[in-house]
């Protein structure tokens, strides 16, 4: 019976993806670089994540699970996106015993290249180059509450920059994390990029909030394989509903392979199944009191071609 309740919620989570509901905002929010996902591990998972983040990337997924890493990490990403976009991650953890919790850092960047300034009168340019970059510095604090349920907060200063133009702000994101104790399942809930609207020039527009909530289990748990299961449902401020099911395999806690499924995502086909497919690879190199991870996922962005990504991570 215990079971059974257990199981509930992931078994109503994964019938969601047929019942999405709510009313779609696109452009209605700025700051879309804080949605893009910045660990290949869980891009590979479809980013159903939030209910598995146990490595450095909690930063951006759930700052609710950071205080369960008891030694202190460091995580770095790097995307190329078409058109020589470039995407860059930095996070560090630090556990504090002191303040009973776990502090981190975390620095975002989307970059390009110049481009040319063109017009009705010089559609090749003028001889003129301008840019654009968009970065965010944020700062979190985690604690857990009891054994099982533990609390983060995320503190967010933004900047977007057009040509000579600027704007910034800031925003919080709110994590929580619970370990019912059976099977590593977790239940979790966040909502990121809480924070007043943003000004650019003469126009104001508001942050991409976005609640989140999101369950992981292991259904299988054995001496050298361990396959968890993942879902994870998205109520943005400026779009539908999202929802996301994700599965990761580990061999010896060495080796990991990992595919996921997004739904209800704009830039993918209405009706393309493989639309919204992931996939990943990880490994782990244990070196006495430390350990080094590499991620590799590949993600279908439908209409955008597809995405490499590639994350380190180093814990000691």
């Amino acid at each position: 019976m215990r079971k059974i309740i257990l199981l509930a919620p992931l078994a109503v989570l994964l019938l969601q993806p047929g019942l999405a509901f709510g009313q779609a905002k696109v452009g209605t929010a700025g700051a879309q670089f804080l949605e893009i996902g910045v660990s290949a591990r869980a891009i590979g998972m479809g980013e159903a994540f939030l209910g598995v983040s146990d490595d450095a990337s909690a930063l951006y997924y759930n700052p609710g699970a950071l205080s369960l890493l008891t030694q202190k990490e460091v995580v770095f990403t790097h995307v190329d996106y078409p058109a020589g976009i470039k995407y860059e991650f930095i996070g560090f953890v630090y556990p504090v015993p002191s303040l009973a919790g776990t502090i981190g850092a975390a620095f975002y960047a989307l970059h390009m290249g110049d481009m040319p300034v063109t017009g009705y009168d010089f559609a090749d340019g003028n001889g003129q180059t301008f840019t654009a970059r968009d970065y965010a510095i944020a700062l979190t604090y985690s604690a857990g509450l009891t054994d099982r349920f533990s609390v983060g907060l995320t503190v967010k200063n933004i900047t977007e920059l057009l040509a000579q133009y600027k704007a910034t702000g800031w925003a919080m994101d709110l994590g929580t994390y619970y370990d019912t104790g059976y099977r590593n399942f977790k239940i979790c809930m966040a909502i990121s990029n809480f924070g007043p609207d943003m000004a650019f020039i003469s126009e104001d527009y508001p942050l991409p909030i976005d609640f989140r909530f999101g369950t992981a289990i292991d259904v299988v748990q054995s001496e050298k394989s361990r396959l968890t299961a993942a879902v994870q449902a998205s109520h943005p401020n400026d779009n539908l509903e999202k929802y996301s099911v994700g599965l990761e395999y580990w061999f010896n806690d060495i080796f990991a392979l990992r595919g996921g499924k997004k739904f209800n995502y704009d830039y993918y086909e209405e009706g393309d199944f493989g639309g919204g497919l992931t996939f990943g690879a990880g490994a782990r190199f244990n070196f006495s009191a430390y350990r080094l991870n590499l991620d590799y996922a590949y993600q279908d962005l439908g209409y955008l071609d597809t995405v490499n990504r590639f994350s380190l991570g180093f814990r000691f």
